[in-house]
């Protein structure tokens, strides 16, 4: 866990870091609440868990507990007390601290609640984020730990508590039916019904009738009345995707919908009010539509109260491993195999990939290797040609990334694209400099200028194991 400590004494903060680093615990500091605070809003999504001293100059650990909650509910605080302050623990609970510590503190007792913040950290994230597993299909959950994909779980806990209309931006495959489905699932209108609408598959003379519903002879070849998908949906949520393919009469009849929560079947001269929530969603650049003339700035506004956007995946690659073994688990099942892991090439190659086709694509190559793999880890041979081919691209063998100047790194692709090859050549940049000195953290960090936090993230990102340059 990324974990904040704040106390004004410094021995208390020592004390805490030696008993969680040990443990792969990541420690920063602060030494009051104010400082806290600075910290977490420069990031809120940063920290997993604050430890909060009460009694401390500026601002106290009550107020920061407050003001630091506010930013991001999700984080776990917990209090430093002395025996005689258990009153301040209290109020601090009542205030969303997860547990109290009483000083002076114990290394056992810290790692133990760190522990068991931890493990309800990880149940959280299952009942507020897994929730549609339950109620809709297994195998529809939503996981990372990335910084990028938990600014996206922050702002879903928001939009779950209000009921304001959404607008979900993304590529293609990045999943962002999945987080409207989160929203529904965790909202207070959980108990109605989520129906799904693909804007851009129904003919543009159709969608009206679709969304709206028609009365019996309203044109030719309606044989009867036909309700709406805003009446199914009703006490439910509406996930209108591909909302920037809609026609600009379409549009208009849209704005209605949000504006005065009622419809017009084709063919029936009256309004019906309905009470449903409108998720839209869409991979097409709005702004530029609006200047084009070609969707309405009103309707934008109207949809974009607080929006969604979805990290494409190779902005994410550090959670590619544990989409994977999810992606394992899921086809296990569903193809009764018994396939335990990729191995470690097969994995390095999914890292260099660049994700075109973003989760969805991840999904398809995952059980096209299980359709190929006889054994029970996925090896590199499964894999499409496409994803092996950005091994050799890179000269990547059985065990890492072998060296190159970054001339070669240029000259071998074909397209220029920046941001694979700029994590490419950050890839290779951390591998050498890691064997200069000798895998030893903190000596690569202060020599390459970078934090250690930032390293050790980068470490995570690309799959790179220090230990493995480690020599006395």
């Amino acid at each position: 866990m990324q974990v904040l400590v704040v106390d004004d004494d410094e021995t208390l903060r020592l004390t805490v870091r030696m008993a969680l680093e040990p443990f792969g615990h990541k420690i920063e500091e602060a030494a009051d609440g104010l400082e806290a605070v600075e910290k977490v809003s420069d990031d809120p999504q940063k920290y997993d868990a604050v430890l909060l001293d009460v009694n401390m100059p500026r601002m106290n650990g009550i107020q920061a507990l407050q003001t630091i909650r506010e930013m991001n509910p999700r984080i776990f605080c917990l209090i430093l007390t002395a025996h005689s302050d258990v009153k301040d623990a209290v109020l601090a609970i009542k205030h969303g601290a997860y547990d109290y510590v009483e000083k002076p503190v114990e290394a056992e007792t810290i790692l133990s609640l760190m522990e068991s913040a931890r493990d309800a950290s990880a149940l959280v994230e299952a009942a507020a984020f897994s929730a549609p597993l339950v109620e809709f299909a297994e195998g529809n959950t939503m996981i990372g730990s990335s910084s990028e994909i938990k600014h996206v779980f922050n702002i879903i806990y928001k939009l779950s508590k209000v009921d304001t209309s959404v607008l979900i931006r993304g590529e293609s495959g990045s999943g962002k039916e999945l987080v409207a489905r989160a929203i529904h699932f965790n909202s207070a209108r959980r108990k109605g019904p989520f129906v799904p609408v693909n804007c851009a598959a129904i003919p543009d003379n159709l969608i009206e009738s679709e969304l709206f519903g028609h009365e019996k002879g309203a044109f030719t070849g309606a044989d009867r009345r036909k309700i709406g998908k805003f009446q199914f949906a009703e006490g439910g949520t509406i996930f209108l995707d591909e909302i920037g393919d809609i026609s600009s009469s379409m549009q208009v009849k849209l704005l209605r919908v949000l504006q005065e929560k009622v419809v017009s079947p084709v063919g029936l001269n009256q309004e019906i009010e309905v009470d449903t929530r409108i998720v839209a969603a869409t991979n097409r650049p709005l702004e530029q539509l609006i200047k084009d003339g070609s969707f309405r700035s009103d309707l934008f506004y109207r949809l974009n109260v607080l929006p969604i956007t979805l990290p494409p995946l190779r902005d994410r690659r550090e959670d590619i491993p544990p989409l994977a073994e999810f992606m394992i688990k899921k086809f296990n099942k569903a193809h009764s195999r018994n396939i335990l892991k990729l191995s470690k090439e097969a994995m390095n190659a999914l890292r260099m990939y660049n994700w075109p086709g973003n989760i969805r694509e991840l999904e398809n190559v995952i059980e096209h290797a299980f359709i190929l793999e006889n054994s029970e880890v996925i090896n590199l041979s499964s894999l499409p040609e496409k994803i092996v081919a950005c091994l050799s691209e890179t000269g990547t063998d059985s065990d890492s990334v072998p060296h190159q100047e970054s001339q070669e790194l240029l000259s071998e692709v074909s397209t220029l694209n920046y941001p694979a090859l700029k994590e490419r050549f950050e890839r290779e940049f951390i591998i050498r400099a890691l064997k200069a000195f000798a895998g030893r953290i903190n000596q690569t960090a202060a020599h390459t200028k970078m934090t250690k936090v930032t390293l050790l993230r980068k470490l995570e990102k690309y799959g790179i194991n220090a230990r493995e340059y480690y020599r006395d």
